[in-house]
C-alpha cells in the first residue's frame, strides 16, 4: 500500500514539473511584442466602430455592446 501511494505521489510530481516547465516554455515565447497586441484589437463601442457592421442595431445591442467587457449590466433594466 505505501509503495503506490509513494508511486502515485512521484507520477503526481513528474506531472507537476512538466507542467510548470511547459507553462513557462510558452511564457518565455510570447515575447513583449505578442503580450502588447493583445489588447490592440479593443474599438469603442457602436456599430460605426465595427468592421462589419450589422445591418439592425437596436437599444438592447448598443447596451450590450456598451456594457461589454464589465462585468455589470446595463443599468435601465
Amino acid at each position: 500500500m505505501v509503495g503506490r501511494m509513494v508511486k502515485r505521489f512521484a507520477l503526481g510530481m513528474l506531472i507537476g514539473i512538466a507542467a510548470r516547465q511547459v507553462s513557462r516554455a510558452m511564457a518565455r515565447g510570447m515575447g513583449k511584442s505578442a503580450r502588447r497586441s493583445r489588447h490592440d484589437t479593443v474599438r469603442d463601442a457602436g456599430p460605426g466602430q465595427m468592421r462589419n457592421p450589422p445591418r439592425r442595431w437596436d437599444r438592447v445591442d448598443e447596451e450590450v455592446d456598451q456594457s461589454f467587457p464589465a462585468s455589470d449590466p446595463p443599468g435601465n433594466y
